[in-house]
C-alpha cells in the first residue's frame, strides 16, 4: 500500500513496475481490458497498469474502482 506516501514517491515507485506476460500478450493485443482495483489512492497505480496495457496492443483500458481516498 502506497496511501502514506507522497504523491511524487508513488509516482516513481510504480513507474515501470507491470509488465505483460509474453503468453498473455495474444489476449490483451487489439481487446478491451477491464482493470479492477479496490482503493484509489492517487491513481498512478491505474495509469501505470493502462499504460503498460496499451504498450501491448490494449485497444482500450477501463478502470473500476471500489472507493477513492480524498485527493491531498
Amino acid at each position: 500500500a502506497q496511501s502514506s506516501v507522497a504523491p511524487r514517491e508513488r509516482a516513481d515507485n510504480i513507474r515501470g513496475a507491470f509488465d505483460v506476460a509474453d503468453a498473455a500478450l495474444g489476449l490483451v493485443a487489439g481487446r478491451h481490458v477491464g482493470v479492477v482495483d479496490d482503493v484509489m489512492t492517487s491513481g498512478h497505480t491505474l495509469n501505470e497498469v493502462a499504460a503498460t496495457l496499451k504498450r501491448a496492443g490494449a485497444a482500450r483500458v477501463s478502470n473500476l474502482v471500489f472507493a477513492r481516498t480524498p485527493p491531498h
